[in-house]
């Protein structure tokens, strides 16, 4: 699996903490980005689809 890096703003990985963790959401930091890019794709997906910017697949 490819790795990248990204800047993110100290405030966005406070509350991105609060999800992670034992009792939190997400095992660890890349699994809840993954979800969240996941997640963001989907919605840009059903929005594109809305619009008929869909490519039949």
């Amino acid at each position: 699996m490819p790795k990248i890096s990204v800047e993110i703003p100290e405030e966005l990985l406070n509350d991105l903490d609060e999800h992670v963790g034992e009792g939190g959401k997400f095992v660890n930091r890349s699994d809840a980005i993954r979800s969240s890019i996941r997640k963001t794709l989907d919605i840009l997906d059903e929005i594109d689809s809305r619009h008929g910017r869909l490519e039949d697949e």
